[in-house]
């Protein structure tokens, strides 16, 4: 019995330690793909109401304050305020076109009649979005997106809004000013 253990163990590890050997020896990186280098280089920029949903009009301005054009107003002010980039009055002037939207997000309850929503819930109102465009091949370089988070009182919704938008354009601004990255590791 013992010889018959030995034999198998001596097989079982034979055939199978080179594959284990060279499965944990492959380490898995990520390398981090290039930024469009238009990104970086613009210098003008147009900032276009990509449009989506209308606040007032699904909820007749109960669900945010500021208007249907509130993502682009604010988006359009903190590009501004920023002072990296002249603002064009035209694409056919601008390096990049930035295009903002803002597309709602019904809860579950809204859209499957099954489910339920409670008080408590703090669903997503829906998904700010960017878009970067070359206005002179009219492709998209890169889009940026981020949630919205839910509140039960029209206050908090109206800070998560303004958090979200802050997520945005911090994120824009990591693309034409990224923070170098010193330890050697791609994006995880």
């Amino acid at each position: 019995m013992k010889v018959t253990v030995l034999v198998f163990s001596i097989f079982l590890f034979s055939g199978f330690a080179p594959r284990l050997e060279g499965q944990s020896s492959k380490k898995a990186t990520t390398v981090a793909a290039p930024i469009p280098p238009q990104i970086a280089a613009a210098q003008k920029v147009f900032v276009s109401n990509g449009g989506g949903e209308s606040i007032e009009a699904l909820t007749d301005g109960l669900l945010l304050d500021g208007g249907p054009d509130r993502p682009y107003n604010e988006f359009y002010t903190a590009i501004k305020g920023w002072g990296h980039y002249d603002l064009a009055s035209s694409p056919a002037e601008a390096d990049i076109v930035f295009e903002v939207s803002w597309v709602f997000t019904p809860p579950n309850a809204f859209t499957n009649p099954n489910a339920k929503l409670s008080i408590g819930d703090a669903y997503p109102l829906g998904e700010l979005k960017v878009g970067i465009i070359d206005p002179k091949t009219h492709i998209t370089l890169w889009t940026i997106k981020e949630s919205i988070r839910g509140a039960l009182m029209l206050s908090n919704r109206n800070k998560n809004f303004e958090q979200a938008m802050n997520t945005v354009v911090t994120r824009v601004r990591s693309l034409v000013q990224p923070v170098a990255n010193t330890s050697g590791a791609g994006i995880n």
